[in-house]
């Protein structure tokens, strides 16, 4: 009976099971300090167990992007292109922010990943059965950058820690020098966890410039736009 017991709780390896535990490691213990030792480990098994399943880390990485990007919600059936558009990239948004580290992941693959390439057809085909031509949506996509996969890379990245106050930051002298960017940083209560600035919320400024682009977007298709002379 122990037997069955213990067979029964411990499931055959195989590459689902694998990425999944992997992603829940990287989520426990962050992206920088997952390894295939440590995964193999959290797995119960020795690591060249792994291999059958991921040739190399590299192919762990993929594999945990696909996991992440085939959360996303699907389209939503019935919808003008702008709201299947707008549901479909903040449900990427959610799928990302769920797993802190799949952004910077998707960013160091060189090429994208099977079904980060599905995600893009499907984001590509919503715009093009939208009334868009080739040439529009060749640029929207260029517009939309990491922004149709729920991330923005901002200016300057946020430093750890809590965040300092504008006026003991900003020299005395910069008030005279930098008035604008001295009015700004003063105009907003200051706060540690955003990444686009302190007193900023980040969900609101994603979908702030989010509703920009499709609105710019919309008015384009309407005029027949065109990047030829």
């Amino acid at each position: 009976m122990a037997e069955k017991t213990d067979t029964g709780r411990r499931a055959p390896l195989s590459r689902d099971r694998v990425l999944a535990a992997a992603v829940a490691l990287a989520d426990d213990i962050g992206i920088e300090a997952l390894s295939m030792r440590k995964l193999a480990q959290e797995l119960g098994v020795v690591p060249m167990a792994l291999y059958k399943h991921v040739a190399n880390k590299e192919q762990l990485l993929n594999g945990m992007v696909d996991v992440v990007v085939g959360g996303i919600d699907p389209p939503a059936p019935g919808a003008d292109w702008k709201s299947a558009v707008r549901q479909r990239i903040l449900s990427a948004r959610r799928a990302l922010l769920a797993h802190s580290w799949a952004a910077q992941v998707i960013q160091s693959r060189t090429s994208p990943t099977p079904v980060v390439l599905a995600y893009m057809d499907s984001v590509i085909g919503m715009f093009r059965t939208g009334g868009f031509s080739v040439d529009l949506t060749h640029h929207v996509m260029h517009a939309l950058g990491s922004r149709m996969l729920g991330f923005a890379q901002e200016l300057f990245d946020a430093t750890p820690g809590p965040a300092p106050d504008a006026s003991t930051t900003t020299p005395p002298e910069a008030t005279g020098l930098y008035p604008y960017v001295t009015e700004l940083a003063a105009a907003v209560a200051h706060e540690g966890d955003s990444v686009v600035g302190g007193g900023c919320d980040d969900q609101f400024e994603f979908e702030f410039a989010l509703d920009l682009l499709l609105d710019g977007f919309e008015r384009l298709r309407r005029q027949g736009w065109t990047s030829g002379r």
